[in-house]
């Protein structure tokens, strides 16, 4: 809530004055001595860190009456994957849930202006993903976004994250409050900025950021060559190491413009969901355990954690090193045939199971 400090500024900040607590009341005199401050910014940082103190129980009695919750880094629900990009938030605001099976999300973007086409395959993607057991993030905006929060919602158990780039009550674009209530019963609204924050046009460029980070994989879905959706596949591939796709459009429509763009420099085609699962690779479970405000070039080893429900179990007892294909497992274990195929991917992520010769499996390991 201070102008002139984002993410980095305030972690240098904590650090120099040893805590939250100590930062929010720095004098001058220490903000000085803080690299990317110095003496001309001081003053100003001083005054507005003042004036910030004096809104904070406001803010938070505001939020808790909207059904907001406050995430910080040192929360066990802070997403894990944000925490490795360089700059995370220091706060989230929250409106549903965050779970750890979010560690296992997809990032889908792309044209506010969007195709019929577009909208299809945004909602016919986002419906497949979440079937498969990701959770679909996406910046809530019209269009593409609007479209994959929908197909996400539209399957039992589907989870979606939409990241804003306003306060969190404020909605925008105005015409998605039902959308935004139902993603928030079905995954969460998040912002990482004040309540009453004005949707401008500077703010979407650092959702973006947001957006790549949560996910494992960003995938565009119809963008022209300046698109926000381009921003974020950028910041994903270069900043977040993290893996681009983009599904081909129409060569005709000037929004196929952005996907094709990404495809000649080296993103993942993407035609089914197979693709993307292929992509991503193998669900690491691993979480890496990183301290709030230490370096972060060495993080510590992560530590894994393998969990398998009881179906899972069954199927992975059920195979061998032989391909089996799903007619056979499905009379060994006595389950539905959409329970194994429904599993069988969540395995496949997970990378205990391999699919070999069309639709035979084995186990792996």
């Amino acid at each position: 809530m201070t102008d002139g400090i984002g993410p980095i500024l305030s972690r240098r900040l904590i650090e120099r004055a040893g805590s939250a607590e100590a930062a929010c009341g720095a004098s001058v005199a220490l903000l000085r001595t803080v690299e990317g401050i110095g003496t001309s910014k001081a003053s100003k940082i001083a005054a507005s860190l003042a004036e910030a103190r004096g809104k904070v129980v406001a803010e938070i009695e505001k939020a808790r009456s909207l059904g907001v919750d406050f995430v910080t880094p040192e929360d066990e629900a802070y997403p894990h994957l944000l925490q490795t990009i360089p700059d995370p938030p220091l706060v989230l605001y929250v409106k549903g849930t965050l779970e750890p099976r979010d560690l296992n999300a997809i990032a889908i973007v792309g044209a506010r202006k969007c195709s019929f086409y577009g909208r299809e395959q945004a909602e016919r993607f986002g419906m497949m993903l979440a079937g498969a057991g990701f959770t679909v993030v996406s910046g809530g905006a019209r269009g593409v976004d609007s479209a994959a929060h929908r197909g996400a919602m539209s399957v039992t158990n589907g989870r979606t994250l939409a990241v804003m780039g306003s306060g969190i009550d404020v909605v925008y674009p105005p015409e998605n409050r039902e959308l935004f209530d139902q993603i928030s019963d079905h995954g969460a609204v998040i912002s990482e900025y004040p309540l009453g924050t004005p949707p401008i046009a500077e703010n979407f460029p650092k959702r973006n950021r947001v957006v790549s980070g949560m996910s494992r994989g960003v995938l565009v879905i119809e963008a022209d060559e300046r698109s926000g959706a381009l921003i974020t596949a950028r910041q994903a591939a270069d900043e977040h190491n993290r893996v681009v796709m983009a599904i081909p459009g129409r060569v005709d429509n000037p929004q196929s413009a952005g996907p094709h763009k990404l495809i000649r420099q080296g993103a993942t085609l993407v035609t089914r969901v197979e693709h993307i699962i292929e992509a991503v690779g193998a669900l690491d479970a691993s979480i890496p355990e990183m301290p709030l405000f230490e370096h972060r070039d060495e993080p510590a080893p992560p530590k894994i954690v393998t969990i398998l429900s009881d179906h899972q179990q069954t199927i992975i007892d059920s195979l061998s090193i032989d391909p089996q294909d799903v007619d056979s497992i499905t009379e060994r274990t006595q389950l539905e045939v959409s329970i194994v195929l429904r599993e069988l991917t969540l395995l496949t992520l997970k990378g205990r199971v391999k699919r070999v010769n069309g639709q035979r499996y084995v186990r792996v390991g």
